[in-house]
């Protein structure tokens, strides 16, 4: 069969060519006793797995599913082997393969049928992965477009053709001379990489966490240390994989580094703050801070950048770390510390003073949240008002008066009933109008 294709252009010539060449394939294996023994071979094959499968798919779903109760580390690696169980039929079709293509060949000296029919099996092998197995999103998408079309060229035999054809094709960058296949084998290795080096992340972040004899400033810091470095070896393995000499990079990265180092100078900036408040413990997450411009909130994330402290209110205020070294920011400390409050009342001018700090100052000393340490309430006087005599009583508590806490309403709710219990009255504004000269009256 052949097929003037002189003046197609070149790409279908070769198309043309692939498609003669798989022609001629199949009437070779049409017409050899050899190749129809093999095709038997895989049929066997592939009926004996789905029997094999038919039997040892419940066995091993039993075994490898835990009770609902179980969490520790075996029950988790359980089910994790248990989602590999739709691998089970492919993997059992290319086995018996393998062991039967020994035979075949001693008898034919021929096991192209064979080697096709295993590669056909990692295809369908890389497909139930992709579809059954796999459950995170981006480990789905690589598998649907990297995955399972170099798992089809390598079934049908042209994966080597395709990956000498992007190796023979080269890219330059700058001093760097890279060839088509790196750049694709970087793409690939780097997506996987960074990937891991996030689920690494996220599982180090989670385990420094929860060591809770630590300081928080220090867990923090120590995620931060745990992020900088799985992401470099990263970043350096990802080069080595393109084939990329680190010292290569030397001239290409100072002129990006002048280019951008003004331009990138406030993130460098708040990045280098950033690790000074997690060195020095000025703030870290749990603190409650009242920022320069009025605002107030407890941190709840720190990142590279900036500190996100949120409001009673339920808002998230975005501060970039260099605030917090160059601005004037109040540090309430970690919560649950102990903290003082006031709570300011009046009294009227008939009451006796000296009966007052006692009466307040066991009041107050009743509310559970109130503590005796350092300092136990103290009721003092501070002067002497329009209409009454001003007190306060100075308190401690652990965390802060606001949001799940009351405490400044609590005292002030406590000592309303002290002082009505006692019978002394709390004042309010009174005026006396005093009229002078004759007082006229219009006559209707």
């Amino acid at each position: 069969m052949e097929f003037d294709l002189k003046s197609q252009p070149e790409i279908v010539q070769q198309v043309a060519g692939y498609a003669l060449q798989g022609w001629d394939l199949l009437q070779g294996w049409l017409l050899s006793p050899a190749a129809w023994s093999q095709f038997g071979l895989l049929i066997a094959a592939f009926v004996l797995a789905v029997l094999a499968v038919r039997r040892l798919r419940p066995a091993i779903t039993r075994f490898l599913t835990p009770p609902d109760d179980q969490t520790g580390i075996i029950a988790a690696t359980r089910r994790f082997l248990l989602g590999f169980v739709p691998l089970l039929l492919p993997v059992l079709a290319y086995v018996f393969t393998a062991i039967g293509e020994s035979v075949v060949v001693a008898l034919f000296d021929s096991g192209a049928v064979i080697a096709f029919g295993k590669r056909v099996f990692l295809f369908l092998a890389a497909r139930i992965l992709v579809r059954e197995v796999i459950r995170d999103p981006f480990l789905k998408v690589l598998g649907k477009y990297v995955l399972l079309p170099v798992a089809a060229l390598h079934a049908v035999g042209l994966l080597d053709e395709v990956i000498g054809g992007l190796s023979a094709m080269n890219v330059q960058l700058g001093n760097i001379s890279l060839s088509l296949m790196a750049l694709v084998r970087g793409l690939i290795a780097g997506s996987l990489l960074f990937w891991l080096g996030r689920w690494s992340n996220d599982q180090s972040a989670a385990l420094i966490s929860q060591q809770e004899e630590l300081r928080p400033a220090t867990r923090q810091l120590a995620v931060k240390a745990a992020e900088i470095a799985i992401f470099g070896l990263a970043f350096i393995l990802l080069m080595n994989i393109m084939g990329i000499s680190l010292t290569s990079l030397a001239v290409l990265g100072g002129a990006i580094g002048v280019g951008l180092g003004f331009g990138l100078q406030k993130i460098a900036a708040n990045f280098i703050s950033g690790v000074i408040l997690l060195l020095e413990g000025q703030a870290t997450v749990g603190d409650f801070v009242a920022l320069d411009g009025g605002e107030s909130g407890k941190i709840v994330k720190m990142t590279a950048r900036a500190a996100i402290p949120e409001t009673f209110d339920g808002r998230w205020i975005v501060v970039p770390n260099e605030d917090f070294i160059t601005t004037r920011v109040v540090n309430y400390s970690d919560s649950g510390s102990a903290n003082r409050y006031e709570a300011e009342f009046s009294v009227s001018y008939d009451t006796d003073i000296n009966l007052v700090p006692d009466i307040v100052e066991r009041a107050v000393a009743s509310h559970a949240g109130v503590l005796e340490k350092p300092y136990p309430p103290d009721c003092e006087l501070r002067g002497f008002g329009d209409s009454g005599i001003n007190f306060a009583v100075e308190f401690w508590v652990n965390g802060l008066d606001d949001g799940p806490n009351k405490y400044t309403s609590d005292v002030l709710f406590l000592i309303w009933n002290a002082l009505k219990n006692n019978n002394i009255e709390i004042p309010f504004p009174q005026r006396v109008v005093e009229l002078k000269g004759e007082v006229r009256t219009k006559s209707v």
